[in-house]
């Protein structure tokens, strides 16, 4: 990769942070690689390499829906985990990373309303809506709601 291209990664992926970074209780820490992490308290929402890559964790029948549908990758150094990697080289690129982390997020939420700090912390964010505002599939909805099932 050139340095232009990586200073254009770079400001596409600092895109992706600044929008990121806003959700609610959201924090921000450095991650290895020139990377940024993005948490819900303890939980990982997903981290960013500032030359263009978005690693995002998923549950495995989560990830693979959303592999088979196209939305990403697997991850590009341990393909057999829940992790999947997406690539930002464009504007569409950007919007599909945000997508991914707030489906990332939406699930993060979803799990911590079931304590009560958790209830009044995400009192405000309503899961359902969200899905149904991102256009998720049935498929990646029912990956979605079925590990949510397991771990209650």
């Amino acid at each position: 990769m050139g340095e232009l291209d990586k200073r254009q990664a770079a400001r596409l992926v600092d895109r992706v942070i600044e929008v990121v970074a806003a959700w609610p209780h959201v924090n921000t820490n450095e991650h290895r690689f020139e990377g940024r992490e993005f948490t819900l308290g303890p939980r990982e929402v997903g981290h960013v390499h500032r030359w263009g890559i978005v690693d995002v964790p998923f549950t495995d029948g989560l990830r693979d829906r959303l592999i088979e549908e196209d939305r990403t990758g697997e991850h590009h150094v341990v393909p057999e985990s829940g992790w999947t990697t997406h690539y930002v080289e464009d504007e569409d690129d950007v919007a599909e990373a945000i997508w991914l982390l707030r489906l990332s997020y939406l699930y993060h939420v979803k799990t911590l309303k079931r304590t009560p700090a958790g209830a009044e912390m995400f009192e405000d964010v309503d899961v359902e809506e969200e899905l149904d505002e991102l256009g998720v599939s049935d498929e990646v909805r029912a990956a979605f709601e079925r590990r949510g099932r397991e771990e209650s």
